[in-house]
């Protein structure tokens, strides 16, 4: 490859596969292992191949592949003829992760044709990465007091009138302040604003990339003076030329300092470059990256999910910078460029008409980025799409009966589907200003109070039909989504359910629920889901409560029962239940930890004649299959067959005895049963 960090991330990746890579430290490391036939795999910058070919190493070996990064930038020149003489009869396969120029096609021909293409679009529909949208947000220099007026009113609607004027003041020191940096306080305004309210506390992170090393410290100077985002420079040291910068640029003194302070810190540039990369990758670490050159293009960061451009792209270097944001990361819909220097302008022509991608051809870099417009476009289908859920409803009104639709529980993941592409769209509409502008303010309060409803009754019907409430990205975008756009009065926040044993607690859950029948489901099925995680630790005693309660459903289905008398059903059973046993129970089992569950266990399958008290008889053999169990347990005796094999034959050894002395009516197969649902409830039990 072309670049260090590239060949750092190359090595990682091959040892990662179980091979062993040896990374080339020196040109005249390189040729030590040209000519060591030891080596089974070795990474390099390519620049280490003219001390090679210098040296005259070579090895004429036909059975070596020579793989080639970023071959669109390091295939065809001078370095590239250095490698083929060290090399000579390898076999050279170049990769790219941009498409190729057409001007490099042709030369790209010469050396072979393609093995594989995989065009942007074609990853994009397979899930490999997330699409992009675009967002032209063009800031002008000359003076349009009307825009400014526009623009300020938008982003800081809900500033003090007292906060308005003291921005007013920073934006306005004409005097003291030259256009370019009065461009950049507003830029740097107005993306703090847009990662706040769309991304800031969703773990989602984002890159700045601007035109030189002094305007990226211009820009974290103003970001920290607003103070509404955290953000790092990362450059490369002064003296090294990035982007368009000048030979000058070394000099200038908040760059030298800069860069001193960051040595001072850091130690070096590789740590300093390694410590940033760390905190940008945690969540509560940094949260936007000034670069110039350096992470445009060899960075993978799943968290990356913005772009702000305030500098020319154009060609690789454009789709190499915009790629930063396309990796997949739970909860991330899409990526977002976000260009305010008119990169791409309108984004109203297919992608190869721009300028800077007019190199490309169209099929190749179609599907690269997707116009706001078109999410903005999409969102009336989506809306109707959660509608839709809902067409057998008769009045969809009644939340009663909205509920009731969303009993089985593949109706609820088609609304629940169908929800979080309309809520994922509608996030990503609302932190655009073409939304504002396209929509129309009754349509906009329309998506906005649908929102509230399906949301609310989501969270309804998790509680109602106790579903697992667990708290992923889904639901922190629509928390940030609500607390940005939505007041928070109108959104039912669901809180996990409590513990359905704390009878208070679950008491006063239940009466947070609206309506008898919604309230009898919530309990039923919290019970439901309890009796599921604990059945296999006393299987008689669960599997009674269960078929009470689908009795009980069933009857109201039929109309057997009306609300109230489901309610109270419920009720009366969620009291048996949380008493638990220890009502019911012999005496005697009373006060032992597991012979309660062999007892419900062995009332199933005992069958004694006339005159012998069967509950008696499983009272005493519950205990003592109890006493049998502990006596032979070790540690880690539930992954241990020997043990378990011990403890079979203790308990048949018991039960064949009991057998004959009482005449029971017990065959093999009920002792193996028997045997069976002992051991594996022993087993279940055996950490509680």
């Amino acid at each position: 490859t072309d670049r260090i960090d590239l060949d750092d991330q190359i090595w990682t990746t091959f040892a990662a596969c179980g091979k062993k890579p040896v990374q080339a430290a020196s040109g005249r490391h390189l040729i030590d292992l040209v000519r060591s036939p030891q080596a089974e795999v070795i990474t390099t910058v390519i620049d280490k191949f003219e001390t090679a070919a210098s040296e005259r190493a070579t090895n004429d070996s036909r059975d070596i592949f020579v793989l080639v990064d970023e071959s669109h930038r390091s295939q065809y020149g001078a370095t590239h003829a250095l490698m083929r003489r060290v090399f000579p009869h390898a076999c050279y396969i170049g990769f790219t992760g941009t498409p190729l120029l057409k001007k490099e096609k042709s030369t790209a021909d010469k050396f072979g044709s393609f093995i594989h293409t995989y065009p942007i679009r074609a990853a994009v529909e397979d899930g490999a990465v997330v699409p992009l949208v675009y967002e032209g947000r063009l800031v002008e220099l000359e003076p349009n007091q009307a825009a400014i007026d526009l623009w300020f009113e938008r982003v800081t609607r809900e500033l003090s009138e007292d906060q308005k004027l003291d921005l007013k003041r920073k934006f306005s020191r004409r005097d003291e302040v030259n256009k370019a940096e009065s461009r950049i306080r507003q830029i740097a305004y107005d993306l703090s604003e847009h990662f706040r309210a769309n991304h800031q506390g969703t773990g989602r992170k984002a890159q700045l990339a601007v035109p030189s090393k002094a305007i990226a410290l211009a820009y974290k100077g103003c970001l920290d003076e607003f103070g509404i985002v955290t953000s790092a420079v990362v450059i490369s040291s002064p003296d090294s030329r990035e982007g368009h910068e000048s030979t000058e640029e070394a000099d200038v003194p908040a760059v030298q300092r800069f860069w001193k302070e960051m040595m001072a810190l850091h130690g070096n540039e590789k740590k300093y470059v390694r410590e940033i990369k760390a905190s940008f990758a945690r969540e509560d670490g940094v949260e936007i990256l000034i670069v110039v050159d350096k992470l445009l293009t060899g960075f993978d960061e799943p968290r990356n999910t913005v772009l702000y451009i305030d500098k020319s792209l154009k060609e690789h270097n454009l789709l190499q910078a915009i790629s930063r944001v396309n990796r997949l990361f739970e909860g991330k819909p899409y990526g977002y460029v976000i260009d305010y220097r008119g990169v791409l302008g309108e984004l109203n022509e297919t992608l190869n008409v721009y300028d800077a991608l007019a190199g490309f051809d169209a099929d190749d870099v179609a599907g690269a980025v997707t116009d706001v417009g078109e999410i903005i476009r999409s969102l009336p289908p989506l809306h109707s799409a959660v509608w839709a859920v809902f067409a057998p409803v008769a009045n969809k009104h009644d939340a009663e009966q909205m509920e009731r639709f969303l009993e089985p529980e593949n109706v609820r993941e088609q609304f629940y589907e169908a929800l979080r592409a309309f809520a994922r769209t509608l996030g990503v509409a609302l932190g655009t200003v073409e939304f504002y502008e396209a929509v129309a303010e009754d349509r906009l309060n329309r998506y906005k109070r649908d929102l509230v409803f399906f949301t609310n009754l989501r969270n309804s019907v998790r509680l109602r039909y106790a579903e697992r409430i667990e708290y992923g990205t889904y639901d922190k975008a629509i928390r940030k989504l609500m607390d940005r756009h939505i007041e928070a009065t109108e959104v039912t926040q669901i809180t996990p359910p409590v513990n359905i044993f704390d009878v208070d607690a679950f008491h006063a859950e239940v009466e947070k629920v609206e309506g008898a029948a919604a309230k009898a489901d919530t309990i039923a099925y919290r019970m439901k889901r309890t009796i599921t995680e604990r059945l296999e630790q006393d299987p008689a005693f669960y599997r009674k409560f269960s078929e009470l309660i689908e009795e009980t459903i069933t009857a109201y289905k039929q109309g057997r029962l009306d609300e109230a008398q489901y309610y109270e059903q419920m009720a009366a059973a969620y009291r048996d239940f949380t008493e638990g046993r220890e009502s019911t129970l012999p005496p005697e089992l009373r006060h032992h930890k597991d012979a309660p569950a062999y007892y419900g266990i062995l009332l199933e399958h005992l069958n004694a004649p006339a005159g012998l008290d069967t509950d008696e008889m499983s009272v005493t053999a519950a205990i003592r299959i109890e006493e049998m169990i502990e006596a032979r347990k070790i540690r880690d005796w539930v992954s241990n067959s020997d043990v378990q094999n011990k403890m079979r034959n203790d308990i048949e050894d018991y039960l064949f005895n009991l057998k004959g002395r009482h005449d029971l009516t017990l065959g093999y197969a009920e002792i193996d049963a028997i045997l069976e649902q002992v051991i594996h409830t022993a087993c279940q039990r055996n950490n509680l």
